[in-house]
């Protein structure tokens, strides 16, 4: 998507955070109508269980309380030791409409942080910065939604025998979440390399829907990412729970549009492929050596025109270099520059170190490189060193 590909890193960083905040919420809140308690549902195939929880029926309204976990970034890595409750984590509550609508308040000694969206966008209010984040939605097409059905269990038992191939794909596991009879699953990826330990998943065994999602590092029992409902009521929400304003004094930034699929978007070109092919296209200088870390390039390619994504390895332990021509007209600034510095023979680069990866940023010779992969901290300054 272009957002994502033109974003400054410090905007790209906020909306990483925003968007597993909002897509772990909006996991939790769609859980179905039913009171009450329960214990532990009967065994259950784990395709049976997805399939009962695809034809659940919907509830009118949601509302439930929710821990927020994030111990991806290191502590006070971004913002000091006080930091924003979406980046550190918090507990707060939650709401849902039935027609798109939501809000997650998330609740810190530093000041709240509002999550709010609806069809056409999502608007996220930091009270520790007094700054709303706010991304545009771009509308799909859905003339053809509510002719849809969901898959058979036939259908889902050859998805996993096939995601099984690649992941390692728990059963359902019985339990209880918020008080609800709950199952279990988690996926692992089999092939060797990378940080990513397991994904986690709790949904309700009587109306469908996750009640907890979760992501781990490798060899961690405490989770990197996680939302869980801790208390659920159901039943109709008034409009006032959801359609709440940021402060009118609030700095406001703009993290673009996401867009969806449309005529548009499908006509763009096609990304150029090759590296014979991207270095002729590109306008700048291409620096994209055989290998880097013991990793061999497999992979080389450049999107919209102006960023070039070079790929060493393959699977989990993969990395990734962007490279792009650096914009003379704007200064360097944001998050990375304020994290601990790293010498790059001679070059000095910012680095991001997390549970689930490094990113490192540089500029040399009027190019600006961005590094990502799922590998630690040393490995990713080995391979941005070899990146001559």
């Amino acid at each position: 998507m272009r957002l994502l590909r033109t974003l400054p890193t410090s905007r790209l960083l906020i909306l990483i955070a925003v968007t597993a905040a909002l897509v772990t919420g909006a996991a939790v809140v769609a859980v179905a109508a039913s009171a009450g308690k329960g214990s532990s549902p009967a065994p259950k195939p784990l395709a049976t269980a997805v399939h009962d929880a695809l034809t659940a029926p919907h509830p009118a309204g949601v509302t439930a309380r929710v821990r927020f976990t994030n111990n991806l970034l290191p502590s006070g890595a971004l913002f000091g030791n006080v930091g924003s409750a979406l980046l550190s984590g918090a507990s707060g509550r939650l709401w849902l409409t039935n027609d798109g609508k939501g809000r997650i308040e998330l609740q810190s000694d530093a000041g709240d942080v509002q999550i709010v969206w609806n069809k056409t966008g999502v608007s996220v209010y930091d009270a520790s910065s007094n700054t709303v984040y706010r991304l545009a939605l771009q509308a799909t097409n859905e003339s053809n939604q509510g002719t849809r059905t969901p898959p058979t269990v036939a259908q889902i038992s050859d998805f996993l025998a096939q995601l099984a191939r690649h992941v390692d794909v728990s059963g359902a596991n019985p339990m209880t979440v918020a008080g609800r009879p709950a199952y279990g699953a988690s996926l692992s990826p089999k092939e060797i390399g990378g940080l990513l330990g397991s994904a986690r998943l709790a949904w309700d065994a009587q109306q469908g829907a996750p009640l907890s999602v979760g992501v781990y590092a490798k060899g961690s029992s405490a989770p990197t990412l996680k939302l869980s409902a801790t208390h659920i009521s159901y039943g109709s929400v008034p409009s006032s729970n959801v359609d709440v304003a940021p402060p009118a004094g609030a700095k406001v930034v703009d993290l673009g549009t996401l867009a969806g699929k449309s005529g548009s978007e499908k006509a763009k070109p096609k990304p150029v492929t090759g590296l014979d092919a991207v270095r002729a296209a590109a306008g700048f200088d291409v620096i994209a050596p055989d290998a880097i870390a013991g990793l061999q390039r497999t992979n080389a390619l450049l999107v919209g025109g102006k960023q070039v994504l070079v790929v060493y390895g393959e699977g989990p332990g993969a990395i990734v270099v962007a490279e792009r021509k650096a914009d003379t007209a704007q200064p360097r600034g944001g998050l990375l520059t304020a994290l601990p510095p790293v010498s790059l023979d001679g070059v000095t680069g910012h680095e991001l170190n997390t549970q689930l990866g490094t990113l490192i940023e540089w500029q040399r010779g009027g190019v600006t490189y961005v590094l990502a992969g799922s590998v630690p901290s040393a490995k990713a300054e080995t391979a941005a060193r070899d990146v001559k």
